[in-house]
């Protein structure tokens, strides 16, 4: 998940991130769950004339909330692809082919374990996720020593994975559609179009559209977070002069610390919280559980390795520079942290409260040994040089 820790920017909103989720895990295994449970369920309504969206606090933050993150992705995404590390196809093939093995093989890891359930079949994507800022606040523990290189690359992987998340969630996790609604978001776009064709620089106007559209799909029963995404790539690039930035600039920084310290950590204290109480070993062995945690585990770094193996191999690209084939790898490896995205996925994907346990423990195990096995090798790494020819390093 990319989220607000730049490149070379700070890696606190990754820290508060795994603080909120261990504290959402404990206290949901404490005397106080039944407060965290209502909490979650505390119903909010905003009704305007006949209009109206009532969920519980959870849904907020997974509807409501996720959309200003994946704006903020939608945002990051635009920058790479005009000025950044996706601007020229030699520098986008190297992320591009490891988002992509990294989505795909932990999707196959967990079809093997979970073939012939028709129900659980459903979280195929959940081991697909990338959380970055998780990810980033444990290569935060790994020190100085890790090549700059690296945590762009990490970076890189992971604002392709949010995007293909995205994708599949518009594709493979909406269920009745309502053509009335879509129109109204449609209608929405195309404002948002004009203002840029236009070059309107005001910033307000983009975000009053940007909101009716994400109502408009979010009553249309396709996943409201696509909206975020969507408008993003509307917002000017451009300035008035070179003195002012850009709206998209502005967005950005205006966002980031709304997104690393608030929205993301938010999220993962209501959304870790998983009680142990009463579950067997039997919970730890369920299918669900063994295909998230090894499709994250095992599934990402396979994923990612492979594809990098032969693009640096061939020539095509080169590994990041100061990198290590140990950097590299424990970079993979970094990549099998799924922590939110994947419980976002889940929360799409499940809507039977007897999933909740197998798949955040899946997602917990998953994520845990990779950041584990993560840090070792990063400590293993530090002790060598790296070689002068990424091609036979």
């Amino acid at each position: 998940m990319a989220a607000a820790s730049g490149k070379n920017g700070d890696l606190t909103p990754g820290l508060l991130l795994m603080g909120a989720a261990l504290l959402g895990l404990v206290i949901a295994n404490s005397p106080f769950s039944p407060l965290y449970d209502a909490l979650r369920d505390l119903p909010m309504t905003i009704r305007i004339g006949a209009f109206s969206i009532d969920k519980p606090l959870l849904l907020w933050i997974n509807d409501g909330l996720m959309a200003v993150f994946f704006f903020f992705v939608g945002l990051e995404l635009k920058r790479e692809l005009l000025t950044g590390e996706l601007s020229t196809a030699p520098k986008a093939l190297l992320p591009v082919v490891c988002a992509v093995g990294g989505m795909i093989v932990p999707a196959l890891i967990f079809f093997q374990f979970n073939a012939g359930d028709d129900v659980a079949i459903r979280g195929w994507a959940i081991p697909a996720a990338t959380d970055i800022a998780f990810a980033l606040g444990v290569l935060a523990l790994a020190g100085s020593s890790v090549p700059i290189g690296i945590k762009v690359l990490l970076t890189a992987i992971a604002i392709i994975d949010d995007v293909g998340a995205i994708a599949i969630i518009a594709v493979f996790y909406t269920e009745k559609l309502s053509f009335e609604a879509l129109g109204v978001w449609a209608a929405a776009v195309a404002v948002l179009a004009a203002l840029n064709y236009f070059r309107v620089l005001r910033i307000a106007p983009y975000v009053i559209v940007a909101v009716i559209a994400w109502a408009a799909l979010l009553k249309s029963g396709v996943h409201a977070t696509l909206a975020g995404v969507i408008a993003a790539f509307f917002i000017p690039i451009w300035s008035a002069d070179k003195s002012t930035p850009s709206p998209l600039h502005q967005l950005e920084h205006d966002l980031k610390p709304v997104v690393g310290l608030f929205i993301v950590p938010l999220f993962g204290f209501c959304n870790a919280g998983v009680s142990f109480a009463g579950l067997g070993f039997e919970a730890f062995a369920a299918p669900v559980t063994l295909g998230i945690a090894l499709g994250l585990f095992i599934g990402k770094q396979i994923g990612i390795m492979l594809p990098m193996l032969l693009v640096v191999r061939a020539g095509w690209a080169p590994l990041p520079a100061g990198a290590t084939w140990l950097h590299a790898y424990a970079m993979a490896l970094l990549c099998g942290i799924g922590f939110t995205m994947s419980l976002f996925i889940a929360g799409l994907a499940f809507n039977d409260p007897a999933y909740d346990a197998p798949v955040r423990i899946g997602v917990l195990l998953g994520s845990i040994a990779s950041a584990l096995v993560a840090l070792s090798v990063f400590r293993v790494a530090a002790r060598r040089k790296p070689a002068t020819n990424n091609r036979a390093a």
